[in-house]
């Protein structure tokens, strides 16, 4: 298949930057645009109709901003790759059908070189998991070991040595944060319809000029994310693969939903600090939760650095630093 105006001549190749990603994971763009017309038969049909989920085998404990160094190996043998090895920060894992995976298929390779790119059927014998519970007691992230795991070659995606390419492809298309700022449009509505049914002192929240000032910003702020957005998207419906673009959208996006959830706990007062499940706190603590959510999302998807780093090199035209 054609790979949509993405090759190693443009600048993934000349300037690799590693990533760190805990992110959902959804394989639908990476296989439209390098999958075969069998893998896209097979798997693209469950994805839109919700038959199937996938999570995303990247991040490892020794490969994260750095992920080139990743030390997940695939091994040819005969009909199959048998794969070993460890993935962490696994967001879904426990629930997952397939895995998006990337694994060391040439050892002598420079290090973004001899990468493959896999999809991996979760039920296969080799692969477990193992829960990551985080500070809100949540069970989202998992481990995931890989022992004698042998893998059909007809899910590798793309060219074998290639799949580095296609990683980064991937995150380009996860750091469009249409998701995120659909859902902090969603938040503000939110905060703006409880502060005009709350009272303070005789009034309503709303009529605060302090308030007032706080929404005002965060709908500023809001549609700027939504733009950006849509900036990611318009390109994806061109057949472009965004870059630079994806990286702002993604930095911007994830501060953004962090300032709008401080501010709404900050408008609703000791009341909005309260945990979740407490019968006095607001919309149910969905502001508390997000706070608390938000500060990781600085790190998934690539940190808030390697995004800087893309926007000025790739954007900027800025030198390696």
């Amino acid at each position: 298949m054609e790979q949509l105006i993405f090759n190693e001549e443009m600048s993934y190749a000349n300037a690799p930057i590693g990533y760190s990603t805990i992110g959902t994971g959804w394989a639908g763009p990476t296989i439209i645009v390098y999958g075969t017309d069998e893998q896209k038969k097979k798997h693209l049909s469950a994805i839109t109709n919700a038959e199937t989920m996938w999570c995303q085998g990247f991040s490892e404990p020794n490969a994260g901003s750095d992920l080139a160094a990743l030390q997940t190996r695939a091994v040819k043998d005969g009909d199959d790759y048998v794969i070993n090895g460890q993935k962490i920060w696994t967001s879904g894992a426990h629930y997952a059908d397939w895995m998006i995976l990337i694994a060391r298929t040439d050892f002598e390779a420079p290090k973004h070189k001899g990468i493959s790119y896999f999809l991996v059927d979760m039920k296969t014998p080799g692969v477990s998991t193992r829960p990551l519970i985080d500070m809100m007691n949540n069970h989202g992230f998992n481990e995931v070991y890989f022992e004698d795991a042998r893998v059909p070659k007809d899910c590798l995606l793309g060219e074998e040595n290639r799949g580095w390419y296609i990683s980064t492809t991937t995150l380009d298309f996860e750091r469009s944060s249409i998701g995120g700022a659909v859902g902090a449009r969603k938040m503000l509505e939110e905060l703006v319809a409880y502060t005009r049914d709350t009272k303070y002192n005789g009034h309503r929240l709303a009529d605060e000029v302090r308030v007032r000032t706080r929404l005002a910003e965060a709908g500023i702020e809001a549609e700027m994310g939504r733009l950006l957005s849509y900036r990611v998207a318009a390109m994806q419906a061109r057949g472009l693969v965004p870059n630079y673009e994806s990286s702002i959208a993604k930095l911007f996006n994830t501060d953004m939903q962090l300032r709008m959830a401080k501010s709404g706990m900050e408008i609703m007062g000791l009341y909005g600090q309260l945990e979740h499940r407490s019968k006095w706190v607001p919309l149910k603590g969905r502001f508390e939760r997000q706070y608390l959510w938000q500060t990781g999302l600085a790190v998934g998807g690539g940190t808030t650095e390697i995004q800087k780093n893309i926007i000025a090199m790739r954007g900027l035209g800025m030198p390696r630093g």
